[in-house]
């Protein structure tokens, strides 16, 4: 799908970037200031393994205030981004034999990188008349001996949809049964909408912080992707370990990063307020636009900037003298008749959707959803 999008792109083709995971924003400018101070200062050299002082103190605050919850400096490890983050807990973590329960659709890397450490992912199926929500029967029903680890993405990625105090709270009664991990990846917990509150986990069952984890960065809120930051937040003794697994790999993330990450989250919040509207209305303009193409339906994601639909009434639409027979038919065709790129839903665990970023303007997206219109309308009168 990139290497065509990029072929096309190549010839001089317009494509619409729908399939892209990162905000279009450039980081608030505080942020940069605080890159460039750093600059300034020399800041050049190795730091600790887990992160400088003042990133971890800004991670404490910052969750103390919008998550509820107190972690100290001592359980914060920084990583190069919020992948990093799982990528070092499944090293820490997961050996053969292990099980870690995950529900679909689920974000590509849980699976996989349970998979690299010999562990097996036990999938949990959800479906769009659950908002592509675990229940709490089918949760229970995924435990066995060998489970090591839950992981939780709220809200999520693919579908943008996110679990509520009370569905939260079912979910964890469950999870206390057990003596498994809970993994709850926080990434796009500041892009919520309609009001909606994100609960964290860990404020809920403050008892069991023993066999918590929450991942986090400043990928998603603040339009940092490529500055590569991100953290956990553990019990000390299994932060250890992450000291030992990240000593022996990439050491620190980068220091201007770092602190370019502290300005972010120590700063004025009114660009992140400003970017979390922005794209409530973008969410708005893109869940509408596909509801209106014959046959697609699309749930409206309490969070992120997904939105994940239900292709399959375009099943049988002629394309390469074949009729289109599964989602990533349906993807190749967007990208090839509309110039729309977008991402098969098998890959994240439930074919016949396909996932649309809304991370783009309003224009653009009005635009690719008039190219799909144009490209359905013409197939079916083929």
């Amino acid at each position: 799908m990139n290497a065509r999008a990029a072929e096309l792109r190549s010839k001089g083709e317009d494509v619409f970037a729908f399939g892209v995971g990162e905000p279009d924003f450039e980081p608030p400018q505080f942020v940069l200031d605080g890159a460039r101070a750093a600059l300034e200062k020399g800041v050049s050299k190795y730091t600790a393994v887990t992160g400088i002082a003042a990133l971890k103190e800004a991670v404490c605050a910052r969750t103390t205030k919008v998550r509820g919850w107190t972690p100290k400096p001592n359980q914060v490890t920084i990583s190069v981004g919020a992948k990093h983050a799982l990528f070092n807990l499944a090293l820490a973590l997961y050996e053969p034999g292990d099980e870690v329960i995950i529900p679909a659709p689920y974000w590509v890397s849980y699976p996989e990188q349970v998979k690299m450490f010999g562990a097996q992912p036990v999938i949990v199926e959800t479906d769009e008349a659950s908002g592509f929500k675990m229940k709490p029967e089918a949760f229970a029903k995924a435990f066995t001996p060998k489970t090591k680890a839950v992981i939780l993405c709220t809200p999520s990625n693919p579908t943008g949809s996110a679990y509520n105090e009370s569905e939260l709270r079912a979910l964890l009664e469950v999870w206390k049964k057990s003596d498994a991990w809970l993994i709850v990846d926080e990434i796009y917990a500041d892009l919520v909408y309609d009001g909606f509150k994100h609960t964290s986990a860990a404020t809920i069952a403050s008892d069991l912080l023993d066999r918590i984890v929450v991942i986090d960065g400043v990928s998603k809120t603040y339009a940092m992707t490529g500055w590569r930051v991100g953290w956990s937040i553990t019990p000390p003794a299994l932060a250890k370990k992450l000291d030992v697994v990240q000593g022996q790999s990439t050491t620190n993330a980068s220091a201007i990063a770092q602190y370019a990450a502290a300005a972010a989250l120590t700063g004025p919040q009114e660009a992140v307020e400003q970017m979390r509207a922005t794209f409530e209305k973008r969410r708005n303009v893109m869940v509408e636009g596909l509801r209106s193409i014959p046959g697609v339906s699309c749930r409206m994601p309490e969070g992120a900037f997904y939105a994940f639909a239900d292709c399959r009434s375009l099943y049988g639409i002629p394309y390469n003298g074949k009729p289109i027979a599964n989602d990533e038919d349906v993807a190749f065709f967007l990208l090839e008749k509309a110039h729309v790129a977008a991402v098969p839903g098998g890959a994240f665990g439930a074919p016949g959707y396909v996932r649309f970023s809304y991370a783009t303007s309003e224009d653009r997206i009005r635009g690719g959803i008039a190219a799909i219109l144009k490209a359905v309308e013409a197939a079916k009168k083929a």
